[in-house]
């Protein structure tokens, strides 16, 4: 541990790598609740890609599968990637936790969303997001005493969680709520 000046501690970060899906946490040990930055996943090409990159950007995170009757959301998101890229990136994260609707593997997954809707924005390595396996920034997404506004988990494919360019968890949306309705895109250019 280092000390600064009038001796504040300086942070250090430590990697934690969960073995069953190489996904990194950065997390500082004298932090008391994770942040969003804290992340690292790899892309469904193997592109290791740390949360934190976003830094000043808006960021859309939403859990995706291909065979749910949502999934022509695919087209949305990617519009909404095109058209606001400057203030949003959008982040797909398949998971086959509702109705088996995400069963492909990894390359299967990145073929279907570029053939089908010519996805450009990142996708990464599927995960869970609900249950006794969900994932560590689902976690924190879904929990209220760490991110500060919302304990609204995943109940299906396509929520979405928009956070600030801060890394800040503003809004979550449910399935239901279209990648380019205005309570969305509203919350991205305001």
């Amino acid at each position: 541990m280092e000390l600064a000046a009038c001796g504040q501690q300086t942070s250090e970060t430590k990697n934690i790598t969960t073995m069953e899906d190489n996904t990194t946490i950065q997390a500082s040990e004298n932090a008391q609740h994770p942040s969003v930055y804290d992340f690292e996943f790899k892309t469904l090409q193997g592109e290791l890609i740390a949360l934190n990159e976003f830094k000043g950007r808006k960021m859309l995170l939403v859990n995706v599968a291909s065979e749910c009757g949502y999934t022509p959301q695919y087209k949305e998101l990617q519009a909404l990637y095109e058209k606001y890229g400057d203030r949003v990136v959008v982040l797909g994260f398949p998971a086959n936790d509702f109705g088996g609707q995400e069963p492909g593997s990894n390359e299967e997954i990145a073929t279907f969303c570029e053939r089908n809707y010519g996805v450009q924005f990142p996708v990464f390595q599927k995960i869970s997001v609900t249950g006794s396996e969900m994932h560590p920034l689902y976690k924190y997404l879904s929990n209220k005493s760490l991110n500060g506004v919302t304990d609204e988990a995943p109940n299906w494919n396509f929520c979405k969680y928009l956070i600030d360019e801060n890394g800040n968890v503003v809004k979550f949306f449910p399935s239901k709520v279209a990648p380019l309705s205005p309570e969305i895109v509203d919350a991205i250019v305001n």
